[in-house]
């Protein structure tokens, strides 16, 4: 049997919040040792008390836009550490750009002191509103660095302009996925994404708010799927941006009727202006993680949304 000393050690940063959370499950249940980071700006430390009796979990309360210090090997690290929803990087969109711009220097620079892979997490929002659909890995955005939304989106771009700098200057071994809508068990009731928004107020019999008229698109994809993918991708030898989402598209207004279906409530959507920036389509082309990881993903729409019913209908409970 392993011990401790002989498990690879793995970083993940953002290890608090709802896709950081679920990756120090899936590496632990895998035999890592796993040490997370968060400076639960955003994240939450109820996401991950169910492990912190285990001997093979560490956590660490930090800020990674500051210099990160971690003792001993290092095999792996997953850079998850921003926030990921409107709500939060609009009303901090400095720490939002630092995260991605100091806090990637950080950790690339910890990666090639300790020889470790690392992984960095971008998004679809570096395509911006996309004038190709669906998108494609080669497809450079339309993103508009000086709106609401350039924060993030220019803080993701910059991060993977500076993980393929020390790629190829450094020679580090890096990893990039470009992640699509994911949902699931541990997202915020609050994160002011469409998801949650929806369940939260079909739960609390108020009306769905919908931006524009609900003809934008999005592609929703079940985080166990997603940490599948991020898993394959790691161990890849792979450098180059994947995309990781599922392709099933969905109207924002069909998105709202299926919600009202599934927790038993009349359809009422509250309209409301579309916001500035707002991408009109969203669909991953996931040809590469098939060809390259053998993935693709594996939990339906309507599964997916039953089990994270069961996960808010609690959570909204214990809120009111």
């Amino acid at each position: 049997m392993a011990t401790s000393s002989d498990k690879k050690r793995i970083l993940i940063t953002g290890g608090a919040g709802f896709l950081g959370s679920h990756l120090c499950d899936r590496f632990l249940a895998e035999g890592y040792h796993v040490i997370a980071m968060d400076n639960l700006v955003t994240g939450n430390l109820a996401n991950i008390e169910h492990l912190f009796g285990k001997k093979d979990f560490e956590f660490y309360h930090h800020d990674v836009s500051k210099f990160v210090h971690v003792p001993g090997e290092l095999d792996y690290i997953l850079h998850f550490a921003s926030p990921a929803s409107p709500i939060d990087y609009l009303k901090i969109p400095i720490q939002t750009l630092k995260v991605g711009a100091l806090g990637t220097h950080n950790l690339l620079g910890l990666a090639r002191v300790k020889k470790a892979r690392v992984l960095i997490a971008s998004t679809s929002e570096v395509y911006g509103d996309p004038d190709i659909h669906p998108q494609v890995e080669e497809y450079h955005g339309n993103v508009n660095p000086v709106g609401p939304r350039g924060c993030y989106d220019e803080a993701k771009r910059f991060q993977e302009a500076m993980t393929m700098a020390y790629h190829n200057v450094h020679n580090v071994e890096t990893r990039i996925i470009r992640i699509f809508n994911t949902y699931g068990p541990r997202m915020r009731l609050d994160d002011g994404r469409v998801l949650p928004a929806f369940l939260s107020q079909a739960l609390k019999g108020e009306s769905l708010t919908v931006f524009g008229d609900g003809s934008q698109t999005r592609s929703f994809c079940y985080v166990d799927d997603l940490v599948e993918g991020i898993y394959r991708l790691l161990l890849s030898d792979y450098h180059m941006p994947v995309n990781i989402g599922n392709p099933a598209e969905i109207t924002i207004r069909e998105f709202g009727e299926e919600i009202a279906r599934l927790t038993g409530v009349e359809f009422k959507p509250s309209y409301h202006p579309l916001p500035e920036n707002d991408p009109m389509k969203r669909r991953p082309d996931i040809t590469k993680a098939r060809e390259i990881l053998g993935w693709e993903p594996k939990v339906d729409r309507a599964e997916g949304l039953r089990r994270t019913l069961e996960y808010f209908k609690e959570h909204v409970s214990r809120a009111e």
